[in-house]
């Protein structure tokens, strides 16, 4: 039985992260399933700074 997960994040998002952290020539020849799980992670903590960051400015 598969379910699909949405994601929470948006496509543009994650495009802008990999681009920054360095392996969006990976997400653009294998897709997202080919990144590493480290660089996976790496992308999720620099979302949450980022949402940290535009939650103190609001502060």
């Amino acid at each position: 039985m598969s379910r699909r997960r949405r994601s929470v994040m948006s496509e543009e998002l994650k495009t802008e992260l990999a681009k920054d952290l360095g392996f969006y020539e990976t997400v653009q020849q294998e897709g997202w399933g080919g990144i590493k799980a480290k660089d996976a992670g790496n992308m999720v903590k620099r979302a949450i700074q980022l949402a940290e960051q535009a939650a103190a400015r609001k502060s």
